[in-house]
């Protein structure tokens, strides 16, 4: 039986900054990590370069969240983009920051990140037992007792730091939510966040590749419209992507409707409007003559005509009501139906997870166990892609090690 005064559950970013702020105070902690080494989905983050956090004003951040983002607001306001930078820059790392206000190390090395923290847990004496998946943990009066395949554990203090369920081949498999049902914890349903979409009968596949910048576009269900979003778009071989999907494909399921505004239209009705007088003063010029003068590419304007069905040589005079019709709807609103989302695999992030309600937005601390923590990905939270998640992963570390440390 090894005993510890803290013992963490998880090898990733917030599991590693929990041990390494709880051992400003406390002397003997440990790392139980199921895998052989920490912090492999640290290493995909940014696509292997670590987009770490989002430059400006913090309070910004909590619109980028989605519905749980209050639940946040002391944890980030507590332990800032600033100080996560700052913490880094103290051991050496140096950071650069994208137009779009990403913040990656200058390198573009995410391992440059997770040897930082390494070190730091080699420097305060932090043992780090690998290959150590927990298969029980239980509380029995004021000590938690936790069994691995590697033998026996027990702490006053467990904080679980599990992550959610995306990448699974980088050891997210959902083990926090069994510990936290075990304890009475309610786990709020989950499935696949930050996700390109796989699209129904999808007529855009010879487009992939194509980018719009800012793209307005409204959401679906059961005829009613239940959301209107914009956001950098691409299209891909079997659908959608693009941080203008990805950051709210926890809004969507399967059987929703998108409807793309390509032309960018302020005011949809007005440009139909103006776009129709167009079209019929035309005369012997070509309809695609016409639409080839939109912010399209040359390429994009000519599939939607191939979907109205205009041929290269129509001329505006030949062009009947129905088809016209056709074009400024698929100008306009053109219609896709979500198949479904992209899964774990390939999604960064899980929405649901343990239910917020039962979690001390001040500590992280479980209001049904004292001395029990979640932290980062585990908890029913996700952030936007552009650092939001790792950032939210350090803040919450950061305010449990603090309520641990008093």
């Amino acid at each position: 039986m090894k005993k510890y005064d803290v013992i963490i559950i998880g090898g990733g970013p917030a599991g590693l900054f929990a041990a390494i702020m709880c051992a400003n105070k406390k002397q003997r902690i440990a790392i139980l990590e199921k895998n052989k080494s920490c912090g492999r989905k640290l290493l995909m983050a940014g696509a292997g370069k670590c987009n770490i956090t989002q430059a400006g004003d913090i309070h910004h951040f909590l619109t980028c969240y989605g519905a749980n983002a209050k639940f946040l607001k002391h944890a980030l306001l507590s332990f800032q983009n600033e100080d996560l930078l700052n913490f880094f820059k103290k051991r050496g790392l140096e950071f650069m920051t994208t137009e779009k206000g990403k913040i990656f190390p200058k390198s573009l090395k995410s391992q440059d990140v997770l040897n930082v923290l390494l070190e730091e847990c080699r420097r305060r004496s932090i043992e780090i037992h690998y290959e150590s998946a927990v298969e029980s943990l239980v509380k029995e009066e004021e000590l938690f007792h936790l069994e691995t395949v590697k033998g026996s554990f027990e702490s006053p203090v467990v904080v679980v730091a599990t992550g959610g369920l995306s990448y699974p081949h980088t050891g997210s498999t959902g083990d926090g939510f069994v510990w936290a049902k075990t304890f009475g914890h309610k786990i709020v349903p989950t499935k696949p966040a930050l996700t390109p979409l796989k699209i129904k009968n999808y007529e855009l596949s010879d487009m992939s590749g194509t980018s719009f910048e800012e793209l307005p576009y409204t959401l679906w269900r059961g005829g009613k419209k239940i959301g209107a979003y914009q956001g950098d778009f691409l299209l891909t071989h079997t659908g959608v992507s693009g941080p203008g999907i990805i950051n709210n494909s926890r809004y969507m399921q399967s059987g929703d409707v998108i409807k793309c505004n390509f032309v960018a239209a302020e005011s949809i009705d007005e440009f139909r409007s103006q776009l129709t007088k167009k079209l019929n003063s035309g005369g012997k010029t070509l309809v695609k003559s016409v639409i080839r003068e939109l912010n399209l590419t040359k390429r994009f304007a000519d599939k939607l005509l191939e979907l109205c069905g205009i041929d290269e040589s129509l001329k505006c005079a030949e062009l009947n009501k129905a088809t016209r019709q056709k074009l400024l709807t698929t100008l306009t609103e053109y219609e896709m139906e979500v198949k479904e989302l992209g899964g774990y695999h390939v999604a960064m992030v899980t929405t649901g997870g343990v239910s917020i309600k039962e979690i001390s937005p001040k500590t992280m601390e479980s209001k049904k166990v004292s001395n029990l923590y979640f932290i980062g990905e585990v908890l029913d939270i996700d952030g936007d892609t552009g650092g939001y998640n790792i950032q939210a992963a350090m803040s919450t570390a950061y305010i449990a090690s603090q309520a641990i440390n008093k």
